[in-house]
């Protein structure tokens, strides 16, 4: 499931983020967090992992997805890889490419599956040309460009690419989230579920036939989700 999540960020956090990283020493190139198959069509920069200034910034934008439920009912996070942020000019590109299964995590904290890629845009859609990212699924080939503070969700097993950029800069943070429902299909299930049950609430109240297809839907979360 694909999702557009609107404004995750406001614009004064996206102007602070673009701010503390203008000029900043760490940016290094992108094929330091790939393997070989990536390092092989990956051209781009990012913020050094781990670095005081890629943790002062991931915890911004984390917080700001946990705390937005289009992302928590869509994606029902378990646990969230610390944000990583990226910047595109030049040409540069990312190719044809799948995100690995298993991301490490710092600080000896354990391993954590890759369920789902979110892209935060940084950039608005006229900073640049190109940059598209291109996410293939069953349902066809599509492109994404969002404005800067809104949010991309997609299957992290999408073969998925980031055009080349030619003209400005295109500047995003990027991560991964282990969900407590490892299963696509079953997500996107929740989610509609849930969409329209609160559409339903906001109909009709706390009715018996609400609180009763909510309860079929915490049934079905607890049949589903691994802690």
């Amino acid at each position: 499931m694909m999702l557009h999540i609107p404004g995750v960020l406001t614009p004064e956090q996206v102007a602070h983020i673009r701010a503390r990283m203008a000029g900043a020493p760490e940016w290094v190139d992108g094929r330091e967090s790939v393997g070989t198959q990536g390092a092989r069509v990956k051209r781009n920069r990012q913020l050094k992992e781990g670095s005081p200034l890629a943790q002062e910034l991931g915890q911004v934008v984390s917080a700001a997805l946990m705390a937005h439920p289009l992302f928590f009912s869509s994606v029902l996070p378990l646990r969230i890889l610390a944000p990583y942020f990226n910047a595109y000019g030049g040409g540069e590109h990312y190719g044809l490419h799948v995100d690995g299964a298993v991301r490490a995590q710092r600080g000896g904290l354990p391993p954590l599956r890759a369920d789902v890629s979110t892209t935060v845009f940084l950039s608005d859609p006229d900073e640049y040309d190109g940059g598209e990212l291109v996410v293939v699924d069953a349902y066809g080939t599509h492109e994404v460009k969002l404005p800067a503070g809104d949010a991309i969700v997609y299957p992290s097993g999408s073969v998925h690419q980031v055009l080349p950029v030619t003209r400005g800069e295109r500047v995003a943070s990027f991560l991964w989230t282990q969900s407590m429902v490892r299963d696509d299909g079953k997500r996107a299930l929740l989610f509609e579920l849930d969409t329209n049950i609160q559409k339903l609430r906001g109909q009709v109240g706390e009715t018996e036939a609400v609180v009763g297809i909510t309860g079929h839907y915490h049934n079905l979360l607890r049949m589903w989700a691994e802690m």
